[in-house]
């Protein structure tokens, strides 16, 4: 439940104790975690809402990300760095992983917004942006490094293997570059129904390998199922034929 407090009670009645546990970090200043958790609405006035915390976190949640795909991905290009970024830091993920920490329960907004539910994606957005700001102020780039990894190194796999986003050849070059300095190539098995209407089984090959293959109703979706279906073998997760549709 979103927290309403009136300026003159600015940073007491959250429990900045269970906020901490749900983050897994200690505050050696608590007022910097008030101050991550109040909305513009709340505050006294704007410098004191985590606007600013927002603008700084969105920058530290970039070079973190960035720079942990820089080294992972060693023979990867620019194009291809950013498109996983892209996936990685936004507003969607952010969100969704404020969703995940409960963090809204601390959120400090004025009468207006408190009466409206559900909370805005883009608040728990600007909201966990917020709180990273607020541990690398606290902490500093030791403290608030591991806590972006440790929520964001996943999220990082999920594209990469093509769980999220839905570019999988795109995905499967990156990872068969980096493993196998190898680009993917794409064999059509078969091909079923007439002219206007067929559907095409299409194999990913890596080398002398070939993947688990799929059906789509056109090549291009195809050879998508299949850089999927190579994916996940490539994780040791069976990928499985897809059906002609």
């Amino acid at each position: 439940m979103v927290s309403e407090q009136p300026p003159a009670l600015l940073g007491s009645g959250i429990d900045v104790a269970e906020c901490e546990r749900r983050l897994d970090y200690t505050f050696r200043d608590p007022a910097i975690l008030v101050a991550a958790v109040t909305h513009a609405s709340g505050a006294k006035h704007r410098l004191a809402s985590n606007e600013r915390l927002e603008f700084l976190g969105d920058a530290i949640l970039g070079f973190i990300v960035c720079e942990r795909l820089y080294r992972a991905f060693p023979e990867s290009l620019e194009g291809d760095l950013t498109r996983i970024k892209s996936v990685v830091v936004s507003r969607e993920t952010c969100s969704r992983l404020s969703g995940q920490l409960g963090l809204a329960e601390f959120l400090i907004v004025g009468k207006g917004l408190a009466v409206s539910k559900p909370i805005p994606d883009s608040l728990l957005s600007d909201l966990f942006e917020s709180i990273v700001a607020a541990i690398y102020l606290d902490g500093g780039i030791t403290k608030v490094t591991p806590f972006v990894e440790r929520l964001l190194g996943p999220e990082i796999d999920k594209v990469v293997s093509g769980e999220l986003g839905s570019n999988h050849k795109s995905l499967l070059q990156q990872w068969s570059q980096r493993d196998f300095g190898l680009t993917p190539t794409y064999e059509v098995l078969a091909e079923e129904g007439p002219d206007h209407s067929k559907s095409f089984r299409v194999s990913a090959q890596i080398g002398s390998r070939l993947y688990s293959p799929a059906w789509g109703r056109n090549k291009k979706e195809a050879e998508q199922r299949a850089a999927s279906n190579a994916l996940s073998e490539l994780q040791g997760i069976a990928g499985a034929p897809q059906d002609p549709l």
